[in-house]
């Protein structure tokens, strides 16, 4: 039986009022709007949702909810992997999907100005006829909204040559938990007045405060050849160490991605393309830039004395057909089950020796743990498949000690997902009593009521 959402509370009444025709209720519709991909759900049914489409409707529903100290989970696109998106009985959902439009291009400049909720994958359409581009790049960012990359401080791809969310932005505007609109950063290159606020919302959560506009550090298009080179391994620690060496030997691909044999069988299964004949690990690299071809060559030395056996892009169709298939990798695993999404980092010398414990991790606990990584930049994403809803005592077990592996390695918890719910418990063992002290007295200066998303990063 559907739950029966509250329709009778002053809260929805004033909501109605202030926002007609944009104010949900029906119970169908809420369940729909309260969980992400994580899967994750809140107890209960929210009490409302509301499909906010200006500045001023974000600042309306934050006065009534501050006036009746009512929760409010913000979402994009609902493409979260933390939980940072669920929502429950007697908390208000504010979705920003509706708010997608692109507001200035400047090329002399290079920024763009967009609304919350524009979809990353299409805001590169309107930059590409100006010769511009957003360099994030998460696996999801033809479904994902540039305000929630924002919000989870979004990583993906290329995020070793051109870096995570954090390096493109330069300037937001945030409507505080009582409505007031706070604008932080600057439209210039450089930019040092006071605390730096900008970074500060950036990776926040929906804790702080609710991004509503975002001005965008663009580059120019990238031009030219894009190389692209597949190197089949006998081992997924002969992979990673090739990957290490290929960072320290000093070269910088634009995308350099690691497969394992779990991962690789779910895409073959998925896609019916067998990427890895043969092998038990593949990595997909990329250069680009006036140096690419030189850089692809060399790299492919590299690779070679790993044991690698190499194949290269045909063109550029070929290319894309690979890292379509990268991209494909956990709708793959979804058709095996239910998903826990792992996120861990390590430092980037170190990233076969992380592969390697989790191959004992999984002997140990009698699982298969398929893990990809963002091999450039250290991070891996160890996944765990079950049947069900409630993640097994026995895979958080598991997952605990991959934690503690990147802890004690250098590395840390979540390199690119956040927190939100599914990390909370192990936060104090990375930030350590007085971080974590600093940190939940940052979250109630902003939000002194804990109405913002509450329960995530922070155990209520």
């Amino acid at each position: 039986m559907t739950p029966r959402a509250a329709t009778d509370s002053p809260v929805i009444a004033e909501l109605h009022a202030a926002l007609p025709g944009r104010v949900i209720t029906d119970p169908s519709g809420l369940v729909a709007l309260s969980t992400d991909k994580s899967g994750h759900r809140g107890e209960g049914v929210p009490l409302a949702a509301v499909h906010a489409q200006s500045v001023e409707d974000v600042q309306q529903v934050c006065r009534i909810a501050s006036a009746h100290r009512t929760p409010v989970v913000t979402r994009g696109a609902g493409t979260g992997l933390s939980g940072g998106a669920t929502a429950g009985a007697g908390e208000i959902v504010l979705s920003l999907e509706r708010m997608d439009q692109v507001l200035e291009i400047s090329e002399g400049n290079r920024l763009a100005v967009v609304q919350a909720g524009v979809i990353n994958g299409r805001l590169d359409e309107h930059l590409a006829p100006h010769g511009l581009w957003w360099s994030p790049d998460p696996a999801s960012k033809d479904i994902s909204t540039v305000g929630g990359n924002i919000a989870m401080n979004a990583g993906g791809l290329l995020c070793a040559k051109y870096g995570v969310t954090r390096e493109s932005v330069l300037a937001l505007k945030v409507v505080l938990a009582d409505g007031r609109l706070l604008e932080v950063g600057h439209r210039t290159v450089k930019g040092v007045t006071g605390y730096d606020l900008t970074a500060l919302m950036i990776g926040s959560e929906g804790t702080l405060g609710i991004i509503v506009e975002a001005t965008l550090a663009l580059r120019p298009a990238v031009t030219g050849d894009t190389p692209t080179l597949g190197a089949v391994f006998p081992s997924i620690v002969d992979a990673a160490a090739a990957a290490a060496e290929v960072v320290r030997a000093g070269h910088v691909p634009a995308a350099m991605e690691l497969l394992d044999r779990p991962c690789l069988d779910a895409i073959a299964a998925h896609t019916g393309k067998e990427l890895a004949p043969g092998g038990q690990a593949y990595l997909l690299l990329q250069h680009d830039g006036a140096a690419a071809r030189e850089e692809v060559a060399s790299t492919a030395e590299i690779l070679a004395r790993h044991r690698a056996q190499l194949t290269h892009a045909t063109d550029q169709a070929d290319s894309e057909r690979l890292f379509a298939l990268r991209r494909l990798m956990f709708p793959s695993l979804q058709a095996l089950g239910s998903l826990l999404i792992e996120d861990v980092a390590v430092p980037r010398d170190r990233l076969a020796e992380a592969f390697a414990e989790i191959r004992r991790i999984e002997e140990e606990f009698g699982l298969s743990i398929p893990t990809a990584a963002h091999a450039g930049d250290g991070n891996l994403h160890p996944t765990f498949t079950f049947t069900g809803e409630i993640v097994p005592p026995q895979i958080w077990e598991a997952a605990g000690r991959i934690f503690e592996m990147a802890l004690a390695m250098g590395g840390t918890l979540t390199g690119e997902h956040g927190v939100g719910l599914l990390k909370r418990r192990w936060l104090a063992d990375e930030l350590g009593a007085d971080q974590m002290d600093l940190q939940q007295q940052i979250k109630a200066v902003f939000d002194p009521a804990e109405i913002l998303n509450p329960g995530k990063i922070f155990t209520p």
